[in-house]
Order: C-alpha cells, then sequence, then structure tokens
C-alpha cells in the first residue's frame, strides 16, 4: 500500500488521533475504510475536515485515507483536518504559510479538565452552608 508518492502525517485533537495518508488522485476519501459522507453525515464537520483542502484548492487532487481513533465525532474530525494540513504542508512546502496562517497547523491544546478530588465536577463546588 505504502509506496513512493504516499505523504503520511498525524493529527491530534483532545483524545483523538488520526493517521492521514494522501496520495495523488481524483478526490477519494475513507475514513476508517468507510467512505467519507459515511463516517461524517453532517455536513457541517465535513466542511470543517476539508478546509485544508479547500484553503490550497486542492480539492480534487488527492486520494485520502485516514485510520482515526479515539474522542467523539468531533475531536476526530479536528484530528483529521490537522493531519491533512500537515500532509499537504510536507508534500507541497509552498502551502505551509497559508495554512499556518489559517490556523491549521497548530495542534488545539484544549482538553477536558479532569475532576478535582472532594468536589462534584471540574469547576462546580459544593453549596455553601453558612449556618
Amino acid at each position: 500500500m505504502a509506496d513512493q508518492d504516499t505523504i503520511w502525517a498525524t493529527g491530534r485533537r483532545k483524545e483523538a488521533a488520526a493517521q492521514v495518508r494522501i496520495r495523488p488522485g481524483n478526490g477519494n476519501i475513507k475514513v476508517n475504510r468507510v467512505a467519507f459522507d459515511k463516517y461524517f453525515p453532517t455536513e457541517s464537520i465535513r466542511g470543517y475536515v476539508m478546509q485544508p483542502l479547500t484553503v490550497t484548492g486542492t480539492n480534487e487532487h488527492y486520494d485520502i485515507q485516514v485510520t482515526v481513533k479515539g474522542g467523539g465525532t468531533v475531536g476526530q474530525a479536528g484530528a483529521i483536518r490537522h493531519g491533512l494540513a500537515r500532509a499537504l504542508c510536507k508534500n507541497e512546502p509552498n502551502y505551509k504559510g497559508v495554512l499556518k496562517e489559517s490556523g491549521m497547523l497548530t495542534r488545539d491544546a484544549r482538553v477536558k479538565e479532569r475532576k478535582k478530588s472532594g468536589q462534584p465536577g471540574a469547576r462546580k463546588r459544593f453549596q455553601f452552608s453558612k449556618r
């Protein structure tokens, strides 16, 4: 499967990690061996994942295969977007400026805050009683 014109990159977001492989083709996208439209049924999430291709104007230039694990739908979409941007940058260094300017090469480091011991949640506190 891996040949000389295949570019690999890894993207991460929240608890999700995506391995993205791009190769010259005609725009076929598979996520975990499932068609892209079936894996992400909502149009907004599909548009979010496709942003790196849209910004660089390469929507129909690459076949993309993604293996993504962990997290939820939005986290996985963010991981794929990050990995796709990194793969495009590896393949064509001229895209780095455009992708960096639009914030797609930066890993979104926001994760869920941990629950503190002795309290009901991450930020919530038990009700204060004066008497």
